[in-house]
């Protein structure tokens, strides 16, 4: 499968996925979720040139990570088009993060 291929719900669901493995590792580095604060986020979405809804698919994270954290969970966010990402995955986020 391409990632290409995949219906924009779907692209939405793999952001909500893949932030939560971020946030999983964020807490297993600092010991405690309250501990978590996230300082800004970077989302890659793999698309066509003419896909212009990199902030659509992000949004369920950025959403996600304030309903879990609060006001530790507001971040600045970046969200980029790419041709292609590794192993074909349609989503990848980098989430930088602080310990509180």
């Amino acid at each position: 499968m391409s990632a290409r291929d995949v219906e924009l719900e779907t692209a939405r669901e793999f952001a909500r996925h893949a932030v939560l493995n971020a946030l999983a590792a964020a807490v297993q580095a600092v010991g405690d979720l309250d501990r978590v604060r996230i300082v800004q986020m970077l989302v890659f979405v793999a698309g066509t040139p003419d896909f212009g809804e990199q902030s659509n698919v992000a949004n369920p994270a950025s959403e996600l990570l304030i309903e879990v954290l609060g006001e530790n969970g507001r971040h600045a966010r970046t969200a980029i088009g790419v041709a292609g990402l590794p192993l074909n995955t349609p989503v990848e986020i980098q989430v930088i993060c602080t310990a509180v």
